[in-house]
């Protein structure tokens, strides 16, 4: 790989930083093809004497050198097409093997993100130099020089360079060791909760020619993955050591970042990505919805049973197995043992595992503990997110409006981490002034800034309690139905899903007659994102049923049919279809679908949509239609020569829960076909029995 990629490492590298893998050549590889790869691996490195080095300069420069000494000689071999006799196979084979861990190591020592990482752990690096370079050394010793027919003047180099490697010490550079020392040394004061005094920080700031926000926030990403990396390793106990070390280093970046970095400067492709994020579909919730009430470990598989609780499969099966046959959390009976598999909350649970670096296989393996991913990591951490909550909140309330809007974008970003940091800005006191800041600004990026941030705190499960307190609905509502921007208007919409999934706020906030309204216009209005952000607060404000009637008067009904009808994005499509299944189960939803003339356009989805449960959904208003309306409906439908196979692939593909609706709607059509001479009344429909809607 080229040093001039170097980067673009930290969104493409497969491995941990000063991890060095290497792969000895097979022992069937010809000595001209292996001396050709050592050709172009001795190259790569050699490419490396002219790029920046913030740490082990003098280490990286003497590896180089050697390495460029050790080409002209397997240049003159691979120039002259010199002999290579058998017994030299294995001393270049392992040449080969240890170059490669020079270039990985060499990557690491220039990837842009790494410079803090790489002083605070300079002592290994430095013994990683060392050891490398004797490597080299006994693969030289090994070397049987006089069995190939170099020059006098080559053949000296490599046994003069043999030598040298042999005694070479690749030292501690002294300022490295005293920045290091003083990178310790301020953990240790955060690990006291002693505030870190500015100018030391700036020392090591300017030593590793940290200069802009942009190169200090680099840091931060970089550390992040390594830390994500770190739990996807969490069964190798060398990595294990390194994760306090990984977070220490975190907070104290982040510090740095709010602290000593007053610009805000944000490249284009950066602002791209966090307006990306920030707008798309939310897929979170409290992560205390993720254990199995049973277990009380995350749900791999959840399931529903005839009561409305949702369990992991494996813990239910037990505990039916056992012979239980009451509900484990409410102590009804069950009418019967029936697993329906609940698929939206396996989907948050995947988004939420994938957000937060967790591997949900390994989580399957060990019965990995949420805990794990809502603590700090580290003291240091812990007392360094804690100081840069406070230092925010000042800024937000005392602050320029230059700082305002940073402290929000800050927040913004911090929240986005982790669920450690969520809780300690909440703690600290930051949603008060983020509500106040949303209406006092006019400028567009510090609303955009101050309701993203609010919208990641929501996520936290104390976050909407906090908003909710604050009077925030009212600020949020305001973004929402006039936001200064159409950025912010989505995510405000975002931002009231995550009240409304507080079970107790959906009342509050759906009797807010501004509410529904504003969402149903984004609905019509919005980019892809906004419209599936503003379709799923609806979707969970219509789960009281007092505000169904209050969507289908605000068009909600015509709103998403238009969408289902212009939209080709099979997750907006579904989110639509789940909103229309939970309306039609009355008779006020049925009708409003009914007069929006969606019959034949669910009908037709049925057969269309992408996603299972899409179909299913579509089955579920199908069935509701025909109980709520009744002949109308059903005669339509049993003249359709499509449905009644579409219907039966349901019974075989679909889940249980889809074939119940399907064999129950199946039943319908043919009640009505025998029955239609003697003539079809709608209060014939047989009743369908409370099924929960997923």
């Amino acid at each position: 790989m080229n040093h001039n990629n170097s980067n673009n490492l930290i969104h493409q590298r497969d491995r941990r930083v000063l991890s060095l893998p290497a792969v000895h050549p097979c022992e069937g590889i010809s000595p001209n093809t292996l001396i050709s790869s050592l050709v172009t691996l001795s190259q790569n490195i050699c490419n490396y004497q002219h790029s920046f080095f913030a740490t082990q300069r003098r280490n990286a420069r003497e590896a180089i050198r050697q390495v460029s000494i050790i080409l002209f000689f397997l240049l003159e071999i691979q120039e002259r097409s010199l002999p290579i006799p058998q017994s030299t196979v294995l001393s270049l084979s392992e040449l080969h093997f240890t170059f490669q861990k020079i270039h990985f190591l060499l990557q690491d020592c220039v990837l842009q993100g790494a410079r803090l990482l790489l002083l605070a752990k300079s002592n290994h690096v430095a013994s990683l130099f060392q050891s490398l370079v004797r490597a080299v050394a006994t693969s030289l010793d090994v070397l049987p020089l006089h069995e190939i027919e170099v020059s006098g003047e080559v053949r000296e180099l490599v046994e003069l360079l043999a030598k040298q490697a042999r005694k070479a010490k690749m030292e501690h550079e002294p300022k490295d060791e005293h920045m290091s020392k003083s990178v310790h040394s301020i953990l240790k004061q955060l690990e006291k909760g002693i505030e870190v005094d500015k100018n030391a920080l700036k020392e090591i700031i300017e030593y590793l020619e940290i200069k802009t926000w942009n190169e200090c926030n680099r840091e931060i990403n970089l550390l992040e993955e390594e830390v994500a990396l770190e739990c996807s390793n969490c069964n190798e106990r060398e990595h294990e050591r390194d994760a306090p070390l990984l977070s220490s280093l975190l907070g104290l970046m982040s510090y740095c970042r709010v602290v000593i970095f007053e610009t805000l400067e944000i490249s284009n492709n950066r602002e791209k990505s966090e307006t990306r994020m920030s707008t798309e579909m939310i897929t979170s919730v409290n992560p205390e919805d993720f254990r199995c009430p049973i277990s009380l470990e995350m749900m791999t598989d959840p399931v529903t049973v005839t009561t409305g609780q949702t369990y992991d499969r494996a813990s239910i099966k037990k505990w039916l197995k056992a012979g239980n046959t009451i509900c484990p959390k409410t102590g009804e009976n069950l009418s019967n043992t029936e697993l329906v598999p609940n698929t939206t909350l396996k989907r948050l649970i995947q988004q939420f595992c994938n957000d937060n670096g967790i591997s949900l296989s390994k989580s399957t393996n060990r019965n990995r503990d949420l805990a794990n991913t809502i603590l700090p990591g580290s003291a240091a951490n812990a007392h360094a997110m804690q100081f840069v909550s406070w230092f925010l909140t000042r800024m937000l309330a005392f602050g320029t409006d230059k700082q305002k809007s940073k402290a929000a974008y800050e927040i913004r970003l911090l929240a986005r981490s982790n669920l450690f940091n969520r809780a300690c800005l909440i703690q600290l006191g930051t949603i008060p002034p983020l509500l106040d800041l949303l209406l006092c600004t006019d400028e567009k990026s510090t609303q955009e800034n101050a309701i993203s941030a609010l919208m990641k705190l929501s996520k936290h499960a104390t976050g909407p309690q906090h908003i909710m307190d604050s009077n925030g609905l009212k600020p949020i509502l305001t973004v929402l139905k006039k936001g200064l921007s159409l950025e912010a208007r989505q995510v405000a919409a975002a931002t009231v899903f995550y009240l409304s999934s507080v079970r107790e706020y959906r009342k509050v906030v759906g009797e807010n007659p501004e509410v529904v309204p504003s969402l149903v216009e984004l609905v019509n209005e919005g980019t892809t994102c906004g419209k599936r952000n503003a379709v799923v607060a609806i979707y969970g404000l219509v789960l009281v049923p007092r505000n169904q009637k209050r969507a289908i008067e605000a068009g909600v009904v015509h709103a998403l049919v238009g969408v289902l009808g212009s939209s080709e994005k099979d997750e907006l499509v579904t989110e639509c279809l789940a909103v229309l299944a939970v309306l039609a189960e009355n008779v006020e939803g049925a009708n409003a679908i009914l007069r929006a003339s969606a019959l034949s356009l669910i009908t037709a989805m049925l057969q269309t949509a992408s996603l299972r449960v899409g179909k299913e959904h579509c089955a579920s208003i199908l069935l509701s239609l025909c109980v709520n309306i009744g002949a109308e409906v059903v005669a339509v439908l049993a003249k359709d020569p499509s449905v009644m196979p579409l219907l039966y692939s349901l019974l075989t593909e679909g889940t249980s829960h889809a074939a119940k609706k399907a064999r129950f709607l199946i039943k319908v059509l043919q009640d009505f076909s025998e029955t239609r001479a003697s003539g079809f009344k709608g209060s014939s429909v047989p009743q369908e029995p409370s099924l929960p809607v997923w």
